[in-house]
């Protein structure tokens, strides 16, 4: 028996059946999870800093180096200066030259008109080197100069000549001078002449030298000679006396 179309049969969709197609999770909470991945193309990348842990410092290292080898350095510097030395000292066993004033002559000692006093001195010095195997080069530019009470009366020049081992040489040096205003000096001077006998006078020797090791020529350095007299007068037409003196010797660099 046919059937007319209006009685053709046709399923019929199950309500409560869930649809086949539908997505069993929410796309947008499955995109918040995952994230968007086309968000994700366009979104902004935020960097965020990454601290590191410094490593240490090498210039410290460097530094305390540098001041350690330098501090060695001096330290075996001080100790090659030292031996040296030590031996030098052995070798050659230096000693102090020797100084003193023998002889004090007085040629012009006056006061003239102007007020000024005027004077010419004749000192013999004699000069020691003790030592055996150094020699003594004494150089151009020396001074000796005679003082009383702080005030220079006369000056002069010791010769350049060389003094060879243990040898004495005996100088004499001719000084004059002018002292300008010495009214009252002149007076201070005959007077303590009258009342005591005694002048005390100080000489001052500045000498430029080099020193002779052997063969070896050294640097140039200056002796200071301090000599303290103490005469019975001051007076052209009689002799001096010497009383006492006393001079101390000294080196420095030139």
């Amino acid at each position: 028996m046919m059937m007319t179309e209006q009685q053709k049969i046709h399923p019929v969709a199950d309500v409560e059946a869930p649809h086949p197609t539908a997505p069993l999770v929410n796309s947008r909470s499955a995109r918040s999870e995952k994230g968007d991945p086309e968000l994700q193309q366009y979104a902004p990348r935020r960097n965020i800093p990454v601290y590191h842990s410094k490593p240490p410092k090498k210039k410290r290292g460097c530094c305390c180096k540098c001041i350690c080898w330098t501090i060695s350095l001096i330290i075996l510097l001080i100790i090659i200066i030292a031996a040296a030395g030590g031996i030098l000292y052995a070798v050659f066993q230096p000693k102090l030259p020797k100084y003193s004033i023998d002889r004090l002559r007085i040629t012009d000692f006056q006061l003239n008109t102007d007020a000024s006093l005027f004077a010419r001195f004749a000192v013999r010095v004699t000069a020691s080197n003790p030592n055996k195997k150094i020699g003594i080069y004494y150089e151009d530019g020396s001074n000796l100069s005679v003082f009383y009470t702080g005030t220079k009366l006369c000056e002069g020049r010791l010769p350049h000549f060389y003094q060879g081992h243990q040898n004495t040489t005996i100088l004499d040096v001719a000084l004059k001078g002018q002292t300008p205003n010495a009214n009252a000096l002149f007076s201070a001077l005959r007077t303590e002449q009258q009342t005591t006998g005694s002048i005390p006078l100080n000489l001052r020797v500045k000498v430029p030298a080099k020193i002779k090791l052997g063969k070896l020529k050294l640097w140039k350095i200056k002796f200071m000679v301090r000599c303290d007299l103490v005469v019975d007068n001051l007076s052209a037409a009689a002799s001096i006396r010497i009383k006492t003196s006393d001079c101390k010797f000294r080196l420095r660099p030139f």
